[in-house]
Formats: structure tokens, C-alpha cells, sequence
């Protein structure tokens, strides 16, 4: 029976380094134990994407009538601090304190914002639901909009301070494949909060979405906390306050100098928009047109990272196979043009299915973009400057995410407000119109995409350079 047991445990090992993914990111200074702790912090900010660009906008917009426009207002206020991605990746780099710890102050003030504004959010959907008793007008709204503001801050500062320690603790020649693994652990964490949400809010009241933001808020805090046990030593010669340090202007010229980085930086700001505009929409898109209820758009959610995962193992394997990972990322905006046409024809035909498949290709074509665009990117990263790098990445991407969510609420709120005064003609009069014109905007910025994409296909890789991926070399 013993000889049985050691047989399989033998072949188990076997089967976790051959098949099972990112099994090789581990390493003897940082087991796979450790690496999946560390991850956990990826799961809370998936769980909070979920809520603010899923679940709340849904609510928001179908069953407590704020206007689509405003509640992508409060979806993108994130961007606020989305610029400052950078800043805070240099500051963690260069961090001063005598305690001897870079990267833990920031991913602590990180989680305190997420759970303040997770705190705050209650309280403020109980007033926009009339159940509270507000004197003040917009006090609703303007407290959503905090509790938007504050977890938003705190998603920036968490995922950029994580990301950064995960490479200080990683090995060089492990590192890609590490960054790898807490990219994936965001769409997991999306993936099962989806389906959690989507079983929990099944029977839908305002009391049970309250409890569910509630809980967010405290499973926030213990993945934090378990996240951060004991993963960054302390060193207090690293930030010893009297130590000379590059300011971030030098440091920033120094990663942006070449004009590779700048149209890198440009592509996937095109590419992000273009795969985000629907973000604030798709579940309402589902509710409004095709008469979802608020558990089964919920789900849409969940086939979307699913998608996206899908993407990102078709595209471990074309890597491996040696295919440029910007033509691979081409062919992620290529993939988004039929996702797009199905969402749009779901509406005449009334097929519910036809809107979950665009779904899917839609994080499928997302995935693959991504992955190409951030393994080019990862070949602009220097060794020392991983906070700066991963924080200039998520700057450009959340600010396009944002920008594109708050444009394209806008977008479907005045195509509907002009149609209803017949300046549009009759065409324009169906309840899909407003979400029609943004969808299009999105088939147009692919083609943006394409265009800005051409220029870095025809560089040619480093010489010296070994590409081995699985699912490995990105940043998040």
C-alpha cells in the first residue's frame, strides 16, 4: 500500500511539471505553496472588478434607474488614479523606511481603501433605493461614487505593489512565468466570483446585494492578509532613507526612451479601449434587449474570463511554437471583429446564445491581445526597475479601460436621448440602438488597432533572446 502511494505521488510530480500550468513558475526560494499564497491578492481585485464593472453596474442601471452615463462615470472613476500606477511603482522601487519593507506598505494601504470603499457602498445603495432616509439631494450618488473612488485607489495600488513584489521574490529566469501565474489568478478570481455572485444574487433583493458587497468587503481583507503572511523580508539597508535614488522623472525617461516603448504603450491603449468600451454595458445590454435577469447576466461575466483564459492558452502554445507575440496580439483584434457581429445580430434575432458566444469570443480575443502586447512589453522591462515597468503598463491600460467604459455610457445614453426626440430618424427607435453605435465604435478602434500593431510586427526579436512560454512573460 506504501509502495502504492510513493508510485503515485511520483506519478502526480510528474504530471504537475509536464502538464499542469505555470507548475515550473516555482522555485526553491519561492515554492509553489508560497506563489499561490501570494497570488491571493490577484483574487480579491478579480472579485472587485466583478462587482464594479458587473454586478452593481447591472443593478444600477436596470433595476434602480440611474442613468447608464453616470454610472459609468462612477465604473471609470478608477482612472483618477490610473496615471499614478507608474508614480506608485517607482515609489515602492524607491520606497524610504526604516522598517525595511518596499512593496507591503503599499499593497496594506491598498487593501484599507478597498475595504473602505467596499464599506461605504452599502449604505449607498440603500439610499439610491429610496430605503434610506437622505435630506441631502445626490447623496446616494455621491456616496456610490466615493465607495467607486476608494476601491478603485486601492485596486491600482494592491495590484501594482503585488505585481512588483512577486518579481522581487522571483528568481530572474522564473519571474515571467510568475507574473504569468497572478495574471491568471485575476480571471480565476473573476471567474469564481461570477459564478459565486451569480448563485448568491439568484433570488434578487436589495437586502441580499447589500450582504453580498459586505462579504466582499471582509473576504477582501483575509485574502490581503493571507496573501501578505510573511512573503517580503525586511532590509532595512534597501530603504534606508539616506540612500541616493533616481527620481521617477530619470526613471521614466529611462523606460520610455525609444520609440518602440511609445507606440507599445499607444497600441495597447487602442486595443484596451477597444475591448473595453462594453464593459459597462454588456449586462444591461443582456437585461434591457435580450430580458436577462440579473443571476444569468451575472453569468456573462464568467463566460468572459472563461474566454479569456481559453485565449491565454491557445496563445502559451503559438509562443512556445516561436510566432511573434504582436502578430499574435493582431490576431486577437482580428478574432474581436465576428465577437463584436454577434453581439450586435443577438438583438434582431432574440438569441440569447448567439450573445453568450460574442461573449466568450469577446474574452477570447481580449485574452490573446493581451498576452501578445504584454509579452512585448516584457522585453522593454529591466531587471531593476520591474515597479516602474508594471506600473507604466497598468497606467496606460486602466486609463484606456476607463476612459473607453465612461465614453461608451455616454455614447448609448445620447444616441437613446436624441432618438427619443426623432432627430435620428426611425431606425434609431429600437431599445439596442444606443448599445448598437457603441459596439460599432468598438469594430473601429480594432481597426485603429491593427493599424498601430503593423509598424511593431516587421521588428524583428532580440537575437539572444529565448522564448519559453508558458503562459509565461507578461505582466499583469
Amino acid at each position: 500500500m506504501k509502495l502504492r502511494g510513493i508510485r503515485l505521488a511520483n506519478a502526480w510530480l510528474l504530471v504537475g511539471t509536464r502538464y499542469l500550468p505555470f507548475a515550473d513558475a516555482a522555485s526553491d526560494g519561492l515554492p509553489l505553496g508560497r506563489l499561490i499564497r501570494l497570488s491571493l491578492f490577484q483574487v480579491s481585485v478579480g472579485m472587485a472588478l466583478v462587482l464594479l464593472t458587473g454586478t452593481l453596474n447591472r443593478v444600477m442601471i436596470v433595476e434602480l434607474g440611474v442613468p447608464a452615463a453616470l454610472v459609468a462615470l462612477m465604473v471609470a472613476l478608477p482612472i483618477v488614479f490610473a496615471p499614478a500606477r507608474a508614480l506608485i511603482g517607482h515609489r515602492s522601487d524607491t520606497y524610504r523606511s526604516y522598517l525595511g519593507w518596499r512593496r507591503v506598505p503599499f499593497i496594506w494601504m491598498g487593501t484599507m481603501l478597498q475595504f473602505g470603499g467596499f464599506a461605504i457602498m452599502p449604505f449607498a445603495l440603500l439610499v439610491l433605493t429610496g430605503d434610506g432616509m437622505a435630506a441631502t439631494p445626490y447623496a446616494g450618488e455621491i456616496g456610490a461614487a466615493l465607495a467607486f473612488l476608494l476601491v478603485g485607489a486601492g485596486l491600482h495600488t494592491t495590484q501594482t505593489a503585488g505585481l512588483a513584489l512577486a518579481c522581487d521574490l522571483a528568481p530572474e529566469e522564473s519571474r515571467p512565468r510568475v507574473v504569468a501565474l497572478l495574471y491568471v489568478m485575476l480571471l480565476v478570481g473573476m471567474l469564481v466570483s461570477a459564478l459565486l455572485f451569480s448563485a448568491l444574487l439568484a433570488d434578487f433583493s436589495h437586502l441580499r446585494l447589500i450582504q453580498v458587497v459586505q462579504g466582499a468587503a471582509v473576504i477582501t481583507m483575509g485574502l490581503n492578509l493571507i496573501a501578505l503572511w510573511k512573503q517580503e523580508g525586511r532590509n532595512p539597508s534597501r530603504t534606508d532613507p539616506d540612500r541616493s535614488r533616481a527620481s521617477f522623472r530619470e526613471a521614466w525617461g529611462a523606460f520610455a526612451s525609444t520609440p518602440r516603448a511609445r507606440r507599445l504603450l499607444v497600441t495597447v491603449g487602442l486595443g484596451t479601449a477597444a475591448f473595453s468600451m462594453q464593459d459597462v454595458l454588456l449586462e444591461p445590454y443582456g437585461g434591457q434587449v435580450l430580458n436577462l435577469g440579473v443571476s444569468a447576466t451575472t453569468l456573462l461575466t464568467a463566460l468572459l474570463a472563461g474566454g479569456t483564459i481559453v485565449g491565454l492558452a491557445l496563445a502559451a502554445r503559438a509562443l512556445s511554437a516561436g510566432i511573434d507575440p504582436c502578430r499574435l496580439a493582431a490576431l486577437g483584434a482580428v478574432a474581436g471583429l465576428p465577437a463584436f457581429a454577434c453581439v450586435v445580430m443577438s438583438a434582431p434575432l432574440q438569441s440569447a446564445d448567439i450573445f453568450r458566444f460574442g461573449t466568450v469570443l469577446i474574452g477570447f480575443g481580449g485574452g490573446l491581445f493581451a498576452v501578445g502586447m504584454l509579452t512585448a512589453a516584457m522585453d522593454l522591462a529591466r531587471s531593476n526597475d520591474s515597479g516602474i515597468a508594471l506600473g507604466a503598463w497598468g497606467a496606460v491600460q486602466a486609463t484606456a479601460m476607463g476612459l473607453a467604459i465612461a465614453t461608451g455610457g455616454a455614447v448609448r445614453d445620447l444616441v437613446e436621448t436624441l432618438a427619443a426626440r426623432g432627430l435620428l430618424g426611425p431606425a434609431f427607435t429600437d431599445v439596442n440602438a444606443g448599445y448598437g453605435v457603441v459596439y460599432h465604435i468598438e469594430v473601429a478602434l480594432l481597426f485603429a488597432t491593427l493599424v498601430a500593431i503593423g509598424p511593431l510586427v516587421r521588428y524583428a526579436p532580440a537575437p539572444d533572446r529565448q522564448r519559453t512560454f508558458g503562459l509565461a512573460e507578461f505582466p499583469g
